[in-house]
């Protein structure tokens, strides 16, 4: 029976290549001459700190971020921007989490999107993933075009295709 898997993982390599490629480029930025940034990637935790002088740098160093690691094939849903920046001594600060692995309330959102289209298709959640089997591939291939479209805020990727 076909099936394939319905992730949200962003590889460790590409993240820490993006920003990589952002603190170089911030670095010879003639605007950030002279003025303090930090940008730590903490692999084991998948999140970024980001510090800088004042918010409009901090913004800037957000915006190349997205930028750089779209270009590194990461989706800009993969950040997640929720906490606020805060201001700490002279400088704002700001912690953002890159989404590894799809939550349960995630993965249940999906499987009910699914389930409401009326496809005829299985849908099972496997810890951070989402299984969907069926019949035919042009089921799944359905199940793939209705996940792009949807607007769940999540970067999906779609693996382990079989038939």
């Amino acid at each position: 029976m076909p099936s394939f898997d319905i992730v949200s993982k962003v590889d460790a390599q590409m993240l820490d290549n993006a920003v990589n490629v952002v603190t170089k480029e911030i670095t010879n930025r003639f605007d950030f001459k002279n003025s303090h940034v930090v940008i730590d990637l903490d692999k084991k935790e998948y999140k970024i700190k980001l510090e800088a002088d004042d918010d409009m740098k901090l913004r800037q160093i957000i915006d190349v971020l997205i930028s750089r690691a779209h270009k590194q094939g990461i989706a800009p849903q993969a950040f997640d921007f929720s906490k606020d920046s805060y201001h700490s001594g002279k400088y704002q600060k700001q912690e953002v989490s890159v989404r590894n692995g799809l939550k349960q309330e995630d993965a249940k959102k999906i499987v009910k999107l699914i389930k409401d289209s009326g496809l005829k298709v299985q849908a099972s959640i496997n810890d951070d993933m989402v299984r969907v089997t069926g019949k035919k591939i042009d089921d799944l291939q359905e199940v793939i075009k209705l996940c792009r479209e949807a607007d769940l805020g999540l970067a999906l990727q779609y693996e382990n295709m079989r038939s």
